[in-house]
């Protein structure tokens, strides 16, 4: 009997046959839409979503995405991408075709807190998140027999500040043996070094339980509370080598007011760091965001 994990992944797969996504940045000038509308109808495509975005429409930054279908689209990958290319060279893009069959392998890392990850995995199970979950790492063993529930592979892995060198090097090689796409830092506590986000460029997803740019860094709910806040929040970002400075992805609020100590605070920011970060993801798997300088555009 196949497990949990095999059958959600030919679902999605059976779901999304025949799906792709095209992202496009490049200089903004006229005819690029007509152009790749053009590329794709003469290529037996048709097209079921197209967003643009231009950051000014006097020299500024083009983004496009454009879902779409075409029959027996498998067997076409590589000419469409060949004939494609005179188009990218013309306009100067920067430009990739996403399969939406190829189901993007995930890595989710976690401590012990569990309410990110169970988010994630509550809606992986629901089919909400089209994603192959291919292994939970954790610092902890805490949350094994949980994972292990949903038929996902789980690795503890300690860290130490003696050790840590030597667990992200077990961490990378578990990412290259699953062939992880995305990696998702579900409330995972611990700064990676520049090393580990270098193998990974803007393909990993954190959840930061504050509003940012404000309370960057450990005990936001605390110094929230001090401060006095009347709304607090979580961002979900990128991963760079610059502390929770990362592009942004997706944030959310929660008005708060003067009755609520540093653990009420806590409490209902776990209920927008689930939601905010389930957000992130999902658009992530499903092509959504292309990032430019220390920005997103999110379609």
């Amino acid at each position: 009997m196949k497990d949990l994990r095999q059958r959600k992944i030919e679902l999605f797969q059976q779901n999304n046959k025949d799906k792709a996504r095209l992202l496009i940045s490049c200089p903004d000038k006229p005819g690029i839409v007509a152009t790749v509308s053009e590329f794709l109808y003469e290529h037996g495509a048709n097209i079921i979503q197209s967003d643009q975005y231009t950051t000014d429409p006097e020299g500024g930054t083009f983004f496009m995405r454009v879902e779409f279908t075409m029959p027996n689209l498998s067997e076409f990958e590589q000419k469409l991408e060949s004939d494609f290319s005179t188009i990218g060279e013309s306009f100067k893009m920067d430009w990739h075709f996403a399969y939406a069959y190829h189901i993007k392998k995930m890595a989710i890392f976690v401590s012990k807190q569990d309410h990110c990850l169970m988010e994630l995995l509550w809606q992986w199970q629901a089919g909400d998140l089209v994603a192959d979950i291919a292994v939970v790492i954790s610092n902890h063993p805490d949350l094994g027999p949980t994972v292990e529930q949903f038929g996902i592979p789980f690795y503890h892995i300690p860290v130490t500040k003696e050790t840590k060198d030597e667990a992200e090097e077990k961490q990378l090689k578990l990412l290259e043996q699953f062939d992880i796409d995305v990696s998702v830092l579900a409330r995972y506590m611990q700064i990676l070094s520049p090393k580990f986000i270098e193998a990974q460029p803007l393909k990993i997803i954190n959840i930061h339980h504050s509003f940012l740019p404000a309370f960057i860094g450990a005990r936001p709910y605390e110094r929230a509370y001090d401060r006095g806040v009347k709304i607090i929040g979580a961002t979900s970002h990128y991963v760079t080598d610059d502390l929770d400075e990362g592009p942004i992805i997706e944030q959310g609020v929660q008005r708060v007011d003067h009755s609520y100590n540093a653990e009420d605070l806590k409490r209902i920011g776990r209920s927008v760091e689930r939601s905010v970060l389930a957000r992130a993801v999902a658009w992530h798997l499903e092509d959504r965001v292309i990032a430019y300088k220390n920005k997103t555009v999110v379609f």
